[in-house]
């Protein structure tokens, strides 16, 4: 008897995908760019001792791969999504804007003061 997987559920919301979610796609990218990276210096050494025609534009190519790519796999890992309006990270506070200076008495401000010495 052969099990079926399940379906992937319908996306229904146009809700932001969590931090989680996007910390490992990041992670994902990343690890793929360096390993990538890694490739071309395994490849630069298999040229090198094959000695195939045009060999010093292969190694151009995988010496720009391997100095280019750690850049943008940062670059790429650490962008996120960006903040819309309708759903910013943090709540914004409010400004507080006083349209009558309120008076004080003085032992309104003697309660209020902090004195160090006894």
């Amino acid at each position: 008897m052969v099990k079926k997987q399940p379906e992937r559920p319908v996306l229904i919301t146009n809700a932001a995908r969590s931090q989680e979610d996007q910390l490992r796609s990041r992670q994902i990218r990343y690890v793929t760019m360096m390993g990538i990276r890694s490739l071309c210096l395994i490849l630069g050494a298999i040229l090198i001792s094959v000695q195939p025609p045009l060999l010093p534009l292969w190694l151009i190519l995988c010496v720009a791969g391997m100095v280019i790519l750690p850049w943008l796999a940062v670059m790429i890992a650490n962008d996120r999504p960006p903040k819309s309006r309708a759903n910013p990270a943090a709540p914004q506070p409010q400004q507080h804007t006083p349209t009558v200076l309120e008076q004080r008495s003085d032992e309104e401000i003697k309660h209020r003061t902090i004195d160090v010495e006894p």
